[in-house]
């Protein structure tokens, strides 16, 4: 499946805000939005114009899935998924894309990013509910929970991360034990809750054409 290998900091500056791809890196001043906020390009700090219906839905619709780094096909069928859901379709969509195993393992800082968090989920480097899991894209479930695996423990990349994770930046409806490397999904997600600044209801009227 192809797969996005550019500068995700250009991803930022395209959608005209912080997508926070780089983890740490982003609440730095190292951050390369901080101090280019224009959009890429030869003419992006001189590129202005007024944007239709379609084009404002497009651009949060593609805030959404960079933000979860996901291609068009995965964005779609989750799309399609929380259609047949019941409730309201954008909020479900955002749920179960904040409630993905490789989300889950970054909100809970156990991955420096979350392009990191899928890679090492993918390796096998944690445990659900005490099996191996390396599905990044399996739901987690309220009461699951999330584990560094015993020999995975001395990785230095989980460790730095852990080491830099702050209480204040930890999501509601997550807890976290550092000591024991381990995090538990307390409940489902409510919209309110959830760290996604997009505006999903221009999603729901953009697949709806």
């Amino acid at each position: 499946m192809a797969r996005y290998t550019g500068s995700v900091c250009k991803q930022c500056r395209r959608e005209g805000m912080k997508l926070f791809l780089k983890g740490e890196r982003c609440f730095s001043t190292k951050c390369s939005f901080e101090r280019r906020g224009y959009p890429p390009g030869q003419h992006g700090q001189s590129r202005r114009f007024k944007q239709s219906d379609f084009g404002l839905q497009l651009r949060e619709k593609q805030k959404i899935r960079r933000s979860y780094g996901l291609v068009e096909r995965q964005f779609r069928n989750t799309y399609r998924k929380a259609t047949g859901e019941r409730g309201v379709t954008g909020e479900n969509m955002l749920i179960r894309l904040e409630t993905r195993f490789d989300n889950i393992v970054f909100r809970l800082g156990m991955a420096p990013s979350l392009k990191a968090a899928r890679q090492l989920v993918g390796h096998g480097h944690f445990l659900l509910n005490g099996r191996k899991v390396n599905i990044p894209s399996y739901l987690v479930k309220p009461g699951d929970v999330i584990q560094v695996r015993e020999h995975s423990r001395k990785l230095e990349i989980i460790h730095e991360a852990m080491r830099r994770v702050r209480e204040e930046r930890l999501v509601s409806y997550l807890s976290l034990d550092k000591a024991r490397m381990e995090g538990v999904l307390l409940t489902r997600p409510k919209r309110e809750e959830i760290p996604m600044t997009g505006n999903e209801k221009l999603v729901v009227e953009l697949y709806s054409r």
